[in-house]
């Protein structure tokens, strides 16, 4: 956190427009100028912008007033900039005042195949579509493991957690040891309760509904529950018919 605050401190220090330097007498320079070269400037823009896809990941979607150039070209980067200073210094006294303490979610932090699929779309403000991406990629991650091109979504679920024993072309995921246990097969069903619930709940959906995108809240909520699924699937062995 404080390494994040320095350089996002670092990028606003750099792009402050500064009085031209008149100490050394001759012809006399009026205004401002920015404090760096613009190629120093852009080290430390790159920097911060990859802080605020992290700390305040809206900023991407927001107005930036057609990206002014000259000396207002930094303006938008330095307003987030600033408030994601606030945002890091402050968050834990801001909870605390304000009542919140309960625990954030990041969506940088889910299994790697539900962030991946939703980053790009996440960050610019599209999220029903990064919800969408997210759950192809889960599918196509699951048919991989699986070595399977047959079988899509709800159903490819349904057969990769299947209690019955794996046949040519079509193996099994299993979530723990097959011991004959009612626990063993509880993990099992409910593998593939979440993948119906998720693929005939939130994915099929999107295809018959009113196209307009949904709240990032939900949308975040969808993610994490993807990103359940995706870690039962990257965790699950193996099992394939001899």
């Amino acid at each position: 956190m404080a390494w994040a605050i320095t350089c996002l401190k670092d990028f606003i220090h750099a792009t402050d427009q500064v009085p031209y330097d008149n100490s050394g007498g001759g012809v006399l320079v009026l205004g401002t100028h920015q404090r760096v070269p613009d190629a120093k400037a852009a080290e430390h823009a790159y920097v911060a912008e990859q802080i605020l896809d992290r700390v305040l990941p809206e900023w991407r979607a927001a107005d930036k007033d057609g990206e002014p150039k000259g000396k207002g070209r930094w303006k938008h980067l330095r307003d987030w900039a600033g408030r994601a200073i606030a945002a890091l210094e402050r968050e834990s006294e801001l909870r605390e005042k304000l009542g919140d303490t309960a625990p954030r979610v990041s969506a940088g932090d889910f299994h790697p195949w539900i962030w991946s699929g939703a980053q790009s779309l996440w960050q610019s403000g599209h999220y029903r579509s990064a919800v969408e991406d997210a759950a192809k990629k889960l599918n196509a991650e699951t048919q991989n493991k699986l070595g399977r091109r047959d079988v899509s979504e709800t159903d490819l679920f349904k057969q990769a957690f299947s209690l019955d024993p794996p046949v040519p072309g079509k193996a099994r995921l299993r979530r723990a040891k097959d011991d004959g246990s009612d626990t063993y097969r509880s993990m099992q069903r409910g593998a593939m309760a979440l993948a119906e619930g998720i693929y005939a709940g939130i994915r099929n959906p999107f295809n018959h509904e009113d196209p307009r995108d949904i709240d990032e809240q939900i949308g975040l909520e969808y993610l994490a529950a993807l990103s359940v699924l995706a870690r039962w699937v990257d965790e699950s062995e193996l099992e394939v018919a001899p």
